[in-house]
């Protein structure tokens, strides 16, 4: 296949190596830090920080699946990807994806509880209890993606090797088909109903249920701190969702890719910024980190 990407604004190919490798680099040392610090600093030895920890970890390889070939394509301004290539990107883009969704609602999940059963928190939020939610969602999803991906490309494809994107995505490639897509459009949207629509009805409900439980304490001071306790979390999930459950547009190929890209790439750089800024707990640890001898 050959990945189109930039290559109608091939002027700029050596500019737009410049930004998306200083993206990368802001994508590695940021989430890097997070996770560092939440394994080195005790006090951040709490479910929220476990998940976060993976989180970071998941950006990290998401972003690491598409930007490095991306940047080789400026450099030798050539877009081919081999069959096999263009497979192990898709999957291992729609799993990370999907796996990312499903931890953001288990966060809110780890929020709701702090916030409405305080009392039972430890009990209900044991470290048994977080491993088997990351590992659940690793085992639900990844035949999952294996079976899409499987499906995807047994498909024939037709004389045209083009994507009109900067990466294999199930919506290009099946463009390209030459046989029916029925079904596998519908393995398509129940994978986006299942991974994304659902998990973020679930964080919705959640945070309609702590913003109902931060509303019934008394004090100003003790709203403020529990609504801080997850505005961090609640930052990242609107940034998110509401890019992830865009889906493709049939009037127009650009915008559809440039959201898609904007989601790889812009979206795991501003997690860092938006937990390091918004969590006090983060920053101290991240100065202690920077600044202790």
């Amino acid at each position: 296949f050959i990945l189109l990407g930039f290559s109608d604004h091939s002027s700029l190919q050596g500019l737009c190596f410049t930004v998306f490798l200083l993206i990368y680099l802001v994508v590695l040392t940021g989430n890097s830090l997070i996770a560092l610090i939440t394994v080195l600093d005790s006090s951040l030895h709490s479910p929220m920080y476990f998940f976060l920890r993976n989180l970071s970890f998941l950006e990290i390889c998401y972003t690491s699946v598409t930007l490095p070939k991306m940047l080789v394509g400026f450099l030798m301004e050539d877009g081919r990807i081999s069959f096999l290539g263009c497979a192990a990107q898709l999957y291992f883009l729609v799993l990370l994806g999907s796996i990312e969704c499903l931890l953001l609602a288990a966060m809110a999940y780890d929020r709701y509880i702090a916030i409405c059963d305080p009392l039972h928190y430890t009990l209900i939020m044991s470290r048994g209890v977080c491993i088997r939610l990351l590992v659940g969602s690793w085992v639900v999803v990844v035949p999952v993606q294996v079976g899409q991906t499987y499906q995807v490309f047994t498909l024939p494809f037709c004389a045209s090797r083009d994507l009109h994107h900067f990466f294999c995505d199930v919506p290009p490639l099946l463009e390209l088909a030459c046989a029916d897509t029925f079904w596998n459009q519908v393995m398509l949207y129940t994978i986006i109903l299942v991974f994304a629509i659902l998990p973020f009805s679930f964080i919705v409900i959640s945070y309609m249920k702590i913003i109902r439980a931060i509303l019934k304490i008394p004090s100003v001071l003790g709203r403020h701190k529990a609504f801080s306790t997850c505005s961090s979390h609640l930052g990242v999930v609107t940034l998110s969702t509401v890019i992830y459950l865009k889906r493709r547009s049939r009037d127009s190929v650009d915008p559809d890719r440039y959201l898609a890209l904007f989601y790889t790439i812009v979206t795991p750089m501003f997690n860092p910024v938006i937990y390091s800024l918004r969590n006090k707990e983060v920053r101290i640890a991240l100065k202690s980190l920077l600044w202790t001898k």
